[in-house]
């Protein structure tokens, strides 16, 4: 496609540029150099002589090229045909503002919404607004198939997939994150709008070349929890353009929920070895704060590992970590509560896929690890909605994505991500049914950081009041 942006360069001719692997790349001309030079996030590639920028730059390079009434012939873009036949589907009050603050903000930006809120109706919304061919991008291969029967029922024609041994480029196509790191260089000049689910994987470095290998203009996130990162997604996608947390829907378009906290404590054999190894970490971590103040964890924890001494501070947070995970008051009083929720479906929540596997062997219920393959895994689900499983027990692949709608009472025995983990594993009981009230229980040790964790896990769902036992 050639677009020419204003009257011409100074030598006559339009400054040409060209997808290449991901980028932008410059015609060579020595009468433009200095200009293009200064250009935002254009470097020198010394070895084609030519200057070169991230592909997702695209739109406002040719903005101030045109503003300097320089003349351009773009080859960049080689975009799919536009879309056609979406299907009628009409939005919930706060998905249509979502969709109308987004279209404000020039059809870029995140839009922040609780998990089970229909993010997704958000998504195929602004797809069949704008018609523009679209990339949507999703972090696992269970979301590329809910993603693609969503999408299925809303668009009458073939839709793309890339990941999990599909490689079909189509006007909508849906590709997880790792596909599309590794495909962008050939397609990331292809499509007009590019939709990120979870974008708050994105935004410290890690991928985030993915989105910078794409032209697309029009961006949207999704995700029901912000990244800290929020000045660097704010370049690849945009800011916040709408938000709502969990209380906010909580009881209307979302199932009411309560907490409850059930403080347990370490019996005398866990507390004194909780306690030897606290003071083995704060006693090295006491040191460190003098020699590195203001250190974040992770130069702490690089810190700390040329060292023996911090090595064995970090040996001991670690071990002290996994002696809270699963302690016997948590045991019994996983116990207790499948006991008395036996007639509904729960889903347990560990810290990690160890604990998870003590838990399934314990109560004979099965697990969703992954280490667990999609068709056992489809098939748990499944028996799962059906009520033949009346319960699961999960680490981290349930947090995120995955769709358990007849899920009412959760056991969160213990957790190492944080509000965003929290946010999440509560989501996933929250899709609304009638006369449905979720129960989220907090096992947490006294005297111990799961303390102040555990607080500040409730504190980001937007719903402060929580029963105590």
């Amino acid at each position: 496609m050639t677009t020419k942006a204003a009257a011409t360069s100074p030598a006559g001719a339009p400054l040409a540029m060209k997808f290449d692997r991901g980028t932008i790349l410059f015609e060579y001309r020595d009468d433009l150099a200095s200009v293009v030079a200064r250009l935002p996030g254009v470097l020198w590639d010394a070895r084609v002589k030519a200057f070169r920028a991230p592909a997702y730059r695209h739109e406002s390079l040719q903005r101030d090229l045109t503003a300097q009434a320089i003349a351009v012939e773009s080859r960049v873009q080689a975009l799919l045909p536009a879309t056609a036949g979406w299907a009628d589907s009409s939005l919930r009050p706060y998905q249509a503002e979502a969709l109308a603050a987004w279209e404000r903000a020039c059809a870029r930006g995140l839009v922040v919404l609780p998990t089970g809120s229909g993010k997704t109706r958000v998504a195929i919304g602004a797809m069949a607004q704008t018609k523009l061919s679209t990339l949507c991008l999703v972090p696992t291969r269970v979301l590329l198939d809910q993603w693609h029967a969503a999408l299925g029922v809303a668009y009458p024609k073939t839709i793309g997939r890339l990941g999990d041994g599909h490689h079909e480029l189509a006007q909508v196509t849906i590709s997880t994150f790792e596909s599309a790191f590794r495909q962008m260089p050939q397609i990331g000049n292809r499509f007009g709008l590019l939709v990120v689910d979870e974008a708050h994987h994105f935004g410290n470095g890690l991928r985030d070349e993915a989105l910078e290998m794409c032209t697309a203009p029009a961006r949207l996130g999704l995700t029901a929890t912000p990244s800290a990162s929020m000045e660097r997604l704010s370049e690849l996608i945009g800011g916040v353009v709408y938000g709502l947390a969990i209380g906010d829907l909580a009881g209307g378009f979302l199932s009411d929920f309560e907490t409850v906290v059930m403080n347990l404590d370490l019996d005398p054999g866990e507390r004194r070895a909780y306690e030897a190894e606290l003071n083995t970490f704060r006693n090295y971590r006491s040191l460190s704060e003098r020699s590195m103040p203001g250190a974040t964890w992770e130069e702490f924890a690089r810190g700390a590992a040329r060292t023996d001494e911090g090595r064995r501070a970090l040996a001991a947070w670690r071990s002290l970590r996994r002696r809270i995970a699963f302690t016997k008051a948590k045991a019994e009083a996983v116990s207790t509560l499948l006991s008395r929720h036996r007639d509904a479906r729960v889903i347990v929540f560990t810290a990690d896929n160890e604990t998870a596997y003590a838990v399934a062997r314990r109560h004979l219920i099965m697990p969703i690890t992954c280490h667990i393959g999609r068709r056992e895994r489809e098939t748990a689900l499944t028996r799962f909605r059906s009520g033949e499983l009346r319960a699961l027990v999960s680490a981290r692949v349930l947090n995120e994505g995955l769709d358990v709608p007849d899920a009412e009472v959760a056991i969160v025995v213990g957790g190492t991500l944080g509000n965003r983990e929290h946010v999440q594993r509560v989501g996933r009981l929250l899709r609304p049914a009638p006369g449905k009230r979720a129960r989220v229980y907090e096992l947490v040790s006294r005297g111990t950081i799961e303390v102040r964790q555990a607080e500040r896990r409730r504190e980001a769902l937007g719903s402060p009041t929580a029963a105590a036992l």
